[in-house]
This record gives structure tokens, sequence and C-alpha cells, in this order.
């Protein structure tokens, strides 16, 4: 029996009807193999009740052991409040806050390499910034960021510490160059305090005291997952907010113009959209990426004789 059967046999369980499975939002999967045990778990977010601003979020989990003996737990919850209003947020409404241009991470100091990949000519057109852009994003850091926010996003619904902990030191430790990891980390930790700050929730207070530095994919997953945000559209947001940075850095290093880069943002887009539910499912195995060129021209910048941008 497929997943997709169980949880609609698990929602007409609880409502006595498949109608809030309809109209609810899946938020994201988790398939793991533990010690013989297969586990799916399954978010949803279900529609506010008659009079209440509050969507409320089922988690369902479906066990099966090796003796094919299957458990279906399901917890209800909601969305936190947002800090003095006491309403839940548009699931999206905080995505759009958290990857403007104008929260406050420091997006606009990284080019992630672009700098080097302008100087070298690798990069001098819009053809040459979508080919450039799409390899990094599709075929590099962008992937595998993906994944690693998803690892992140799925430990924290978990509440699993070592998890987060074990997919926070990866994260860093796949940064190829010096500057790479201060991108991530820096941004991290910065996004991180601001979050906890603006948007609190008890476990990104937690994060903030246990974790020193942390990857920027990895705060995302925490701040996705302790607001229950759907992974799905954390993940997408994610990668469009990584292309739209990269362009801008683009259009300030002078290739291209503002209407050309905007042309690559759209092309970019059902790539994106591709690697992002890739990502929602993916495990911690499948993160690498081939973009060697990318990753010798971030060791290159950091000796480089010009430079706008601190990566």
């Amino acid at each position: 029996m497929r997943a997709g059967t169980i949880t609609r046999m698990a929602m007409a369980m609880i409502t006595g009807t498949a109608t809030m499975m309809a109209m609810g939002t899946t938020t994201g999967m988790d398939m793991r193999t533990i010690t013989g045990m297969d586990m799916r778990t399954t978010t949803i977010m279900a529609p506010a009740a008659a009079g209440t601003t509050t969507p409320t979020i089922i988690t369902i989990t479906v066990t099966t052991t090796r003796a094919r003996t299957t458990t279906i737990t399901t917890t209800m919850g909601t969305l936190t409040p947002v800090a003095g209003t006491g309403m839940a947020p548009d699931p999206v409404v905080p995505l759009l806050a958290w990857l403007s241009p104008g929260f406050p991470v420091g997006a606009y100091a990284y080019s992630h390499g672009l700098e080097w990949a302008v100087e070298a000519g690798d990069v001098r057109d819009e053809d040459s910034l979508a080919t450039w852009l799409e390899s990094l994003l599709v075929e590099g850091f962008g992937r595998s960021d993906a994944i690693l926010c998803a690892a992140s996003y799925r430990a924290t619904l978990a509440a699993d510490w070592t998890a987060i902990g074990e997919v926070n030191d990866l994260a860093l430790a796949l940064a190829p160059a010096a500057e790479l990891r201060l991108e991530t980390s820096q941004q991290g930790r910065s996004f991180l305090d601001a979050v906890a700050a603006t948007w609190p929730h008890p476990a990104l207070s937690e994060a903030a005291g246990r974790l020193d530095e942390v990857a920027y994919p990895v705060a995302l997953g925490l701040a996705a997952g302790s607001h229950r945000l759907p992974l799905g559209v954390t993940l997408r947001a994610y990668l469009t907010a990584l292309a739209q940075a990269l362009v801008s850095a683009a259009i300030r290093l002078a290739p291209i113009g503002q209407t050309a880069g905007q042309r690559v943002v759209a092309g970019l887009v059902p790539a994106l959209g591709r690697v992002a539910a890739e990502a929602e499912i993916a495990g911690l195995d499948e993160v690498g990426g081939a973009t060697l060129r990318a990753d010798l021209g971030a060791m290159l910048h950091e000796t480089q004789y010009t430079r706008l941008f601190r990566s």
C-alpha cells in the first residue's frame, strides 16, 4: 500500500471524510528505514476552523515493522502566531519576509564566486550568466543546500538535536573554499538570530544557544520547521531567492542589465522547481555537486586584486 493511500485512510479516520486532505496542504514527507522499520511522516495544514484564524497542523506518522504491522500516529497542533498579533501567519508571508533582500543576513555582500567568473570572462552576457547560474543551482551548491535544508526541517519537526547538529556539521564541511564557508555561516548565524528575535519560537531560541556556526540552509530549515511552513514552498522560495541574489550581484558587476537579469531568473524557475521537488524527498547521501570550475573560482577569488564582494 502506498504512503498516499495510507494517509488518505488516516485522514478519513480522523475526520470521517477525506475532505480535509483535499483542502489541506502537504508540507513535508520524511521516508526513512530504521532497524527494519519503514516510517513515513506527512504534515498537513488544514484550513482554519469556523470562527478562528489559526490553521490546524496535522502530523501523521505511519510506521510499518518488519513483521508488516502498521501503526498510524496522529498529532495535531497550530501554526505559531506572529509575535504581537495573536494571528497565525499565512505560510508564504514569513518566507517573503525571511528571503527578502531587506532581511538582515548580508546576502548583498556575497557573489559565491561569480565575481571571479566575470573577471575570468566565463560570465560576460545574459546567456553565459544563465548557464553559470543553472550549473550552480541545479548541479552545485543550490541542490545540496536544498537537500540540507529539507534534512534540517525534518529533524526540527522531530526535535532531533543530534540530527540537526550532524546536518549542520555536514553543511559547513561541504563548503569548498574559506570564503564560501564564511558566506554560509555568516548568513546562517544572522538569519537564525534575526528570525529568533522577530518570529520567535522556543526551538529557534534553543537552536541559537546550541549552534555556534550555523549554515544558512540549516538555519532556514530550522525556522521553517519550527513554524511548520510548507517544506516544498520553502525550498522553492529559497532557491529562487538564491537566484535573485546572484543575479543582483551580476547586475552590480555589470555584464547584464536589470531586465536581462530578471529574464535569467524567470528562465531558471522551472529547473529550480524540479530541484526543490527532488530535494524534498532526498536523503543526505544524495548531497553533492559537479561545479569544479566554480569551486576553484571561489578559491581564486580570495586573492583577486579588485573585489566588490566577500566571496
